[in-house]
């Protein structure tokens, strides 16, 4: 019996001691806002780069259409580019000094494809306490179709990027992307594109 007495006034004080520190200190509640801009159709323009051969540089105008069935999820249709290349001084000196013929040299001239979106990061900043900025981190996951200058060639395209929301109807992407070039030499090509999308049927 006395150690049940001297055990019970071994608790007791203790619980008291939890059940104080808890009132005054509740513990914390995080609140997790809903999405300032909801996507739907997304028609998407923008500017980009082929930058890592070491004979030529690409540059190219592109085109997508992409629809977003949820806040993470997305499906981009369909996406293509035209690229302008430049030589580089390498390729130059190649042809002139070696008789090199233009011809061995593959370069990318257009591009189509398809992915999957999935952006699994939604947040937004304070500007110098005077603005508010909203944005958004998305993967790219699908398959693209490059002419080359002699063949056809498939590839399978992983990506990252950026959106900076301008309003409920204007982003801006930045992305870059690595493609696994399928053939008998398999190789990778890179590209870097800024874009500005335009959103369109979204109900909020």
């Amino acid at each position: 019996m006395r150690k049940a007495l001297l055990g019970l006034m071994l608790v007791v004080p203790t619980l008291a001691v939890a059940q104080s520190e808890e009132l005054e200190n509740p513990g914390t509640v995080a609140a997790v806002q809903e999405r300032a801009f909801r996507m739907n159709h997304e028609l998407v323009l923008g500017l980009g780069a082929l930058p890592l051969d070491a004979f030529y540089k690409g540059y190219y105008g592109h085109l997508a259409y992409a629809f977003h069935f949820s806040d993470s999820f997305a499906w981009q249709v369909i996406r293509g580019a035209y690229t302008y290349n430049v030589n580089t001084g390498l390729r130059d000196q190649l042809e002139r000094d070696f008789g090199v013929v233009p011809t061995a040299f593959e370069e990318v001239q257009y591009f189509v494809g398809t992915d999957i979106m999935w952006s699994p990061l939604y947040g937004k900043s304070a500007v110098l306490n005077s603005s508010v900025l909203f944005s958004e981190t998305y993967l790219l996951l699908g398959g693209s179709v490059f002419k080359l200058t002699n063949h056809f060639r498939p590839a399978v395209n992983l990506g990252l990027g950026v959106r900076l929301f301008q309003s409920k109807y204007l982003s801006f992407r930045l992305e870059g992307t690595n493609d696994f070039v399928i053939s008998d030499k398999p190789f990778n090509i890179i590209t870097l594109q800024l874009e500005a999308a335009v959103n369109f049927g979204a109900t909020e």
